[in-house]
Parts: structure tokens; sequence; C-alpha cells
């Protein structure tokens, strides 16, 4: 009889099964063997556990489901080896604060799906269960194809897609905040679930991902291109915006990460955390003042108005090379997170057009559902125009900005640094709260601007005069003064009008106030209205 030992909670265990327990440990912690291992490092990439275990906080990895794979036994049924699951998933801390982490083990046959009756995660699973019902966010690490067609010969049958579908991930968007960073290639399955984020990330060089690989491309279309061609980080970052950011390195990316994280509370039930701030919040900034050029057809920097307003060195910009007429910040105020959307004047002149206005929405929503207030920091001419414009569905875009700006419910301040038209200015202003909008005495706005809106609105009374263009000047002319901003603010047509060097106080204070409100509709919000 083997011998026999008592643990504190006074069961009796035979040390064979203590033994066995921590061989099957040290079995998963071999992932897919030494060769497999040095393949992932000679490819310039991190094992999973290695990925955790520099995201997170030191030694704080806590692994769930560690001794699911695949066990080899001899002839009299012992246990020689056991395959761990090409799946590694737990929770961390990360800034003390508990996530929940998990992501695919390419050493183990490529990170391909392991057939189980239950995931352990990559599409739904125990890792996403965990998040969604203890409230806490979620962190996957990509690496991996999802499903392959070789399974079919296991089975015997071919499975209808939805099985395994993306209802958990869908719903966990309504609850806590969902990170993704692509970190090899991704296709299927687990590139799917890469979208199905808050926050998303890759690495330039090293990470691709799309729909279906080179192979199902060249077989389905007859196109011969590689991977990086196809779906790197200058394809799904930088032209499409499939993916939010891109990293140089792996240890950027979780960088990117845990500051994404820091903006964020821990759920829908509680508010962003506030941090200490050491930037006095009655900082005025007597550069603002001369910020805005004389010449209204000259660009100036607005990303340097916000390094200037927010608390110092707290911006942290997403999506800074996909969609750029719009700069989408998250910063501090006070030490309070808040949401920065920025018309950008050095790119198109601040029109919106179809990429911006993707952009824009996705992340008034992500600010809106975890209660961050928002500041929009206006300098917009109006909707991209032009026949490019158009075949790009920048109206509709557009428009899908205006509903989404209709539809806010955090706390909204509308700064006007410079122009306001159209139905692009519609959407920086949020009519379900108090409606404040201010501006710098630089600002002008309307249904167009006078330069085009004249040519078009007295047509006739131009084409008729002995000299077309003396007689537009002339109108442009009359009309200028009308469209100063004080005439506005005169009439109550615009609620303030501001220093620019007052223009921190001012927000802070602002934001300062939002919080007071924040605390009273916590809660999910219904299903999140994901728009990619």
């Amino acid at each position: 009889m083997s011998v026999m030992d008592t643990n504190p909670a006074g069961h009796c265990l035979e040390r064979s099964d203590l033994e066995e327990l921590e061989f099957r440990r040290s079995e998963a912690l071999k992932q897919g063997g030494e060769a497999a291992v040095d393949r992932q490092h000679t490819a310039g990439r991190l094992t999973v556990r290695e990925r955790i275990d520099r995201l997170a906080d030191m030694g704080s990895f806590h692994e769930l489901a560690q001794l699911t794979g695949a066990g080899h036994y001899d002839d009299n049924e012992t246990l020689t080896g056991v395959t761990p699951a090409p799946y590694v998933c737990g929770t961390v801390a990360i800034d003390g604060r508990t996530i929940a982490v998990g992501g695919e083990d390419f050493t183990v046959r490529g990170g391909t799906t392991f057939s189980a009756p239950r995931r352990k995660g990559g599409q739904g699973g125990l890792v996403e269960d965990f998040a969604f019902h203890y409230r806490v966010p979620l962190v996957n690490l990509i690496d991996g194809a999802g499903g392959s067609v070789a399974s079919i010969e296991k089975r015997r049958h071919a499975v209808l897609p939805g099985v395994h579908g993306f209802e958990r991930s869908v719903s966990l968007l309504g609850r806590s905040p969902v990170v993704s960073a692509v970190l090899g290639t991704a296709a299927g399955g687990p590139a799917g679930r890469a979208i199905l984020s808050h926050f998303s990330i890759m690495v330039r060089g090293k990470s691709q991902i799309f729909a279906a690989g080179p192979p199902v491309v060249r077989r389905s279309l007859g196109q011969d291109i590689d991977k990086e061609e196809l779906g790197g980080a200058h394809v799904a970052v930088d032209m499409a915006g499939t993916i939010h950011n891109a990293a140089d390195s792996e240890e950027g990316a979780f960088e990117q990460i845990r500051r994404f994280l820091s903006f964020m509370p821990q759920n829908v039930w509680e508010l962003p955390p506030v941090t200490g701030c050491d930037d006095p919040v009655d900082r005025c900034e007597d550069a603002l003042a001369s910020l805005v050029p004389k010449n209204r057809r000259q660009a100036f920097d607005m990303r340097r108005l916000v390094r200037m307003i927010a608390d110092r060195d707290s911006g942290f910009e997403i999506q800074p090379t996909h969609g750029k007429a719009v700069h989408t910040i998250l910063a501090r105020f006070g030490g309070r997170p808040t949401g920065i959307v920025a018309n950008n004047p050095m790119f198109y002149g601040g029109a919106i057009d179809h990429k911006a206005a993707r952009k824009q929405i996705r992340f008034m929503q992500l600010c809106d559902t975890f209660r961050i207030p928002l500041i929009f920091l206006v300098d917009v001419p109006g909707f991209m125009v032009g026949r490019h414009a158009e075949e790009h569905a920048t109206l509709l875009e557009g428009m899908r900005v205006v509903h989404a700006a209709a539809q806010l419910t955090v706390p909204t301040t509308t700064l006007v640094i410079r122009k306001c038209y159209g139905m692009a200015g519609m959407a920086t202003c949020n009519k379900n709260g108090v409606d404040y909008k201010m501006a710098w005495p630089s600002a002008e706005w309307g249904s167009l601007p006078i330069e085009g809106g004249v040519a078009a609105a007295f047509r006739r009374e131009i084409a008729a005069a002995e000299d077309p263009g003396a007689k537009e000047q002339e109108i442009e002319a009359r009309l200028r003064p009308l469209a100063s901003p004080f005439r506005s603010a005169e009439a109550f047509a615009i609620e303030e009008i501001i220093d620019p060097r007052e223009t921190r106080p001012i927000l802070c204070r602002l934001v300062e106030l939002a919080g007071t409100s924040l605390g009273h509709d916590l809660g999910p919000k219904g299903t999140f209205n994901f728009t990619p």
C-alpha cells in the first residue's frame, strides 16, 4: 500500500497522487517542448508564458486549467507524458488590479483550437467566463489561427459555424474592458476575437491579422501575396483601422496595454480610477494665446494644444496612424480620466473622412460605456467632399458620427478652437446633457463657411454683377463681421467665450464636476454598440 499523507484540510492523499500532480504541472510548463520554444524565440517572439510574465506584476499569475491537455500512456495505462492544451489562461495583477488573461500557445500545434467539450479561451471559454462573472478586465494574447480543417478527420464530421460562437465575447464588451494583443499571425476565430475588443494592438513586422491567410487567398482568388502584405500593421492599423495601435516590440505592446487599462475601471459598475496629480489644475499657458494662426487657412498642431492643457505626460492616443483627420486621446485632467476628440487641421484641414468618422465613433462608444467624460476640441470645416469621399460613403459614415453623438450619456464639453461647420460640427455636441459649449475668440461657425457659402447662396446676384469676383468679395466682407463669435455670445448662441490661456483650469473644473454625476448611473447600458 502507498504511503499516505495528510494535508491541512485533513484529507488523505497518496504520495503517488501528489507526485503525478507535480509531474503533470511540470509537463504543462514545458509547453510544446524545447525545440518548439526555440523556434518561437528564433522568430523573435516570446512564448505565451513569457508574455504573461512580462505583462503582469511579478509573481501574480494564477493559472487556470493547467492540467488540460492530451495524456500519453504506456501499455499499462501509466502516464508517460502530457501535451498541454495550446492555450494558457488565468488571472494576474496589473498595477495591483486583478485582470483575466489568456493566450494561444503557438509552441503547441501552432496555437490551433484544442478539441474539448469546453474551451479554455480564444473564442468563448473559461477565461471569458471568469472576466464576465467576476467583472474584471480581460487581456487576450493572440497567436494562433483558430480551427483547422484537419480536425474534421478526427471528428468524422464537419461542425456548423456558431457551435463555439462569439456570444460571450459580445456580452463581455458591455461589462468589462477587453484588450487584445495580436502577437503572431491571427486568422479565423482569434482574428475575430481581436476585433471584438475595446482596445487592440499588434507588433510591426511580427504580427499579421486577416480573415484567411495567403494559402486560402491564393486558392480562392489566385493572388500570390505574403502574410505581411496581406495583414501586417501597415494594412491592419494604418490603412484599414482593423487594429487600433501598433508597437515596435512585444514589450512596447505590453506597455501600451498597461497604459490603456490605467484609464479604465474594472467594470461598468465602477468609476474610472482617479490618480494623484502634481500638475497644478490652475496652470495657464501663455503660448495658447498665439497657437491659432491669424491666417485661417494655416494649420496648427492640435496635439501640442492637448499636451498644454491635459495633465503633463498623461496622454495616450488611440489609433494615431489611422483616420488622421481626428485625434482620439485618453488623458487626465486633475488626475481624472477624460476622453479627448480633437480635429486635426494638419490633415485634410480637419475635414471628416470615412476613416476619421469610424474612428471617432469607436472612441465615443468606449468613453460612454466606461463613464469617461468627453472633451471635444473643435476645428472642423465639415465632412470631406468630392468624388473620392462619395465613393467611400463619407456622408453615411459622417451621419453615423452624428447618430453616435446624439446617444452619448456621459458629461461632454465642447470647446470650439477655430472652425465648426455643418453636420460634422453637430457631431461635437451632446444635446442629452447640459449642452455646454465654449469657444476661443478665434472660433467661427455656421452651416457653411462664408467662403464658398456665399458663392452658393448668392449665386444669381453674383452672376448678374458686372464684376462677379468683386461682388462675391463684397458680400463676403458684408457678412464676415456677423460671423464673429462675440455676436453669437451676445445672442446666447454660445454659452461662453474663454481666454485660451485659461483653458486648462476651466476644463479641470468641468471634469471634476462631471465626476459628481457619473456615479449615479453605473451599470450596463445594454448591448455594447460595436461599430468598427
